[in-house]
């Protein structure tokens, strides 16, 4: 199935404050499920001054996504905090509390 970032952003810009997904439940939102890489290289194309909240976009862990150099990281977990997310002591975010659940 052909699916544009477009797409992937617009499911990416329903995620309410305060919760997070991963990018697996990103990918089956989109029809593409099996394929949540598709989802991080989306992600990663997005200009600098977008407003779809990216960092709310979280892996199947619980865990913000190593990217090269921790800048973007530090910025993403910085921005979770901010919304009331929670991390634990290994850096994992509770999903039975905090995941997004589409209705």
């Amino acid at each position: 199935m052909k699916i544009t970032y477009g797409e992937i952003y617009e499911i990416v810009g329903r995620i309410p404050r305060r919760r997070v997904a991963t990018y697996g439940q990103i990918a089956e939102l989109a029809g593409i499920p099996g394929q949540p890489r598709r989802i991080g290289y989306a992600l990663s194309a997005l200009p600098g001054d977008s407003n779809i909240p990216w960092h709310r976009v979280i892996n199947a862990q619980g865990k913000i996504s190593a990217r090269s150099g921790s800048g973007p990281d530090m910025l993403q977990r910085r921005l979770l905090k901010q919304e009331g997310i929670e991390f634990d002591a290994l850096g994992r975010i509770d999903l039975s509390r905090f995941q997004w659940r589409p209705r």
